[in-house]
């Protein structure tokens, strides 16, 4: 099939879930399609794959031409091929999910979307076709990701309180923590290092600041070391 002047296949795409976390709320990348089918309606970017290119070049090409988001790193998250997830025909659809910082990026809609921005999660309307499934799914992911393995290096700024660094937490899983077990759990796998610095120009008591020790928070991550944050 050729699309846009390209060849591509025609009977499986890419979607990619992205996760911003902004004034402590996590939030989606969504883009508004200016094509049928479902047009006007908001959906995850993606798009038909290349005959010749992989998937996870796939992936970061659609992710940039529909949103102008480029150079993240994405993971695959699953595959979903319901019979009837597309009106037109059978296709099926690989789903890949990342974390970033959304003010690092200038969002620009591509050639088949009207609207590109950032949905709170709390405020994801119905989107196009299994969109919502694919959501659900990657944030299932996320969640039980966040459970287990440090988090926060993609989606926090260079310098956090431990505040910023719980309420991260707390956004993605859906309910409050523990503050005290919050910490206690933190500070024994050594991720992070407490700076001598506090917050600046807040109307409160001053927060002490925190950065991500990158070399150790890689290291936990490639050793698959667990932990049970939930309390």
């Amino acid at each position: 099939m050729i699309y846009n002047g390209e060849e591509v296949l025609d009977n499986i795409t890419i979607d990619c879930t992205i996760f911003g976390f902004e004034r402590n709320r996590l939030k989606i990348l969504l883009v508004k399609r200016d094509i049928e089918p479902q047009k006007g309606l908001w959906a995850l970017p993606g798009g038909w794959i290349g005959v010749n290119e992989d998937l996870d070049s796939a992936a970061r090409r659609l992710l940039e031409e529909a949103t102008g988001v480029r150079d993240i790193f994405m993971k695959q998250v699953a595959c979903f091929g319901n019979v009837s997830r597309f009106p037109e025909k059978r296709i099926i659809t690989i789903s890949y999910s990342a974390l970033v910082q959304p003010k690092g990026f200038a969002l620009r809609p591509g050639p088949d979307t009207s609207e590109v921005s950032w949905l709170a999660l709390e405020e994801v309307p119905q989107l196009t076709f299994d969109h919502n499934e694919i959501l659900e799914a990657s944030l299932k992911t996320l969640r039980n990701h966040v459970r287990h393995y440090p988090i926060g290096l993609e989606l926090l700024p260079e310098k956090f309180t431990l505040s910023q660094l719980q309420a991260l937490h707390e956004a993605i899983i859906g309910k409050p923590l523990n503050k005290r077990n919050f910490r206690t759990k933190i500070f024994k796998l050594k991720v992070i290092r407490a700076l001598n610095e506090w917050q600046k120009e807040v109307s409160h008591r001053p927060a002490q600041l925190y950065s991500f020790d990158k070399d150790v928070y890689y290291k936990v991550v490639a050793d698959e070391y667990e932990y049970e944050l939930v309390i």
